[in-house]
């Protein structure tokens, strides 16, 4: 199974080209969250044409703190999402694999790709909010051991029709045991982060990379490290790159860019120039975050979906 065929990854992956999406929710959690009228803005993200949704794996409420993912367990919302859309990809930013056994999340994955065939694209990260490890009983300081341990049992468990597996984690014996459903496709497994990893290891295992946003030259000169280091490893194979970035868009549609935390205070028209600049450095897919967003979301997508995605539309596909 290959890549080539997955339908979601097309729409949104092509060399030298970068598609938009958001992630949900498309608004700041605070202390008290409250996932209101996401559903609808996700339907309008999808109407507009947007490429994909991405939602968050955080399980313990920080109350330190004003983020809270998207408050639903992310298999769960998932799948909320995928049977209330039609189209759009689903994308994992990320699933902690140190916090989650592979074989559960083999099955997970799985099963949305045959329910909602070629829509997933997983992230998987090692984690970093300590009061989930915590909760669940899980060494923090292990995340990168087990990010490994598990990327490697979950990789053979979709990739593999009967594999024989021993590990820490559990035994699969593949002369009496088989992983069900099988997926559709080959699932794009994308690492988010380092997730406490080598470059040179995500550039060999990975089929994508998920960062967060960095300046302009700090994220030129890491694409393209990691752009030689695939050539090494995966000769001719094309594994794009996402990041995130976070936006609060400005009423002034020539407003100048401004930083805030991971990204600008900006208007539209300056951020179409800063897009094409990502773009020109080797970013594939970028997607919105709202969290510091002053105005209503609705507006904002509708203003994005107007006026900045027809420069960074969904790639179409030739059979449709």
């Amino acid at each position: 199974m290959s890549l080539f065929n997955h339908s979601a990854f097309n729409k949104m992956y092509q060399r030298d080209k970068m598609t938009l999406g958001f992630s949900i929710p498309t608004a700041k959690m605070s202390k008290n969250p409250v996932m209101e009228n996401q559903l609808e803005l996700a339907r309008k993200i999808e109407d507009h044409g947007f490429a994909a949704l991405w939602l968050r794996d955080v399980t313990i409420q920080n109350l330190n703190i004003d983020d809270n993912g998207q408050m639903y367990d992310l298999w769960i919302y998932l799948t909320y999402l995928a049977a209330h859309t039609k189209h759009i990809a689903l994308g994992t930013s990320s699933v902690v694999l140190p916090l989650r056994h592979p074989v559960r999340v083999a099955k997970e994955a799985t099963s949305i790709d045959q329910l909602f065939p070629e829509r997933l694209i997983m992230g998987v990260a090692s984690g970093d909010r300590e009061k989930d490890f915590i909760a669940l009983g899980v060494a923090k300081q292990d995340g990168g051991p087990l990010f490994k341990e598990n990327y490697a049992f979950l990789e053979r468990l979709l990739k593999e029709d009967r594999p024989t597996i021993h590990s820490d984690f559990g035994v699969m014996d593949g002369t009496d045991m088989r992983m069900i459903p099988k997926p559709v496709s080959s699932i794009p497994t994308m690492v988010t982060g380092f997730s406490k990893q080598s470059i040179e290891w995500i550039a060999e295992h990975g089929d994508g990379w998920i960062q967060y946003p960095r300046g302009i030259g700090q994220q030129m000169k890491l694409i393209n490290d990691y752009r030689e280091l695939t050539e090494i490893h995966a000769p001719g194979v094309f594994k794009p790159f996402s990041q995130t970035l976070f936006i609060d868009l400005s009423e002034n549609p020539d407003a100048l860019p401004i930083p805030i935390p991971l990204g600008y205070h900006v208007g539209r028209n300056k951020l179409v120039e800063l897009l094409y600049q990502f773009q020109f450095i080797g970013v594939n897919h970028l997607s919105f975050v709202l969290y510091f967003s002053k105005r209503p979301a609705e507006e904002v997508i509708q203003e994005l979906g107007e006026f900045v995605l027809p420069y960074f539309p969904t790639h179409e596909l030739a059979d449709e």
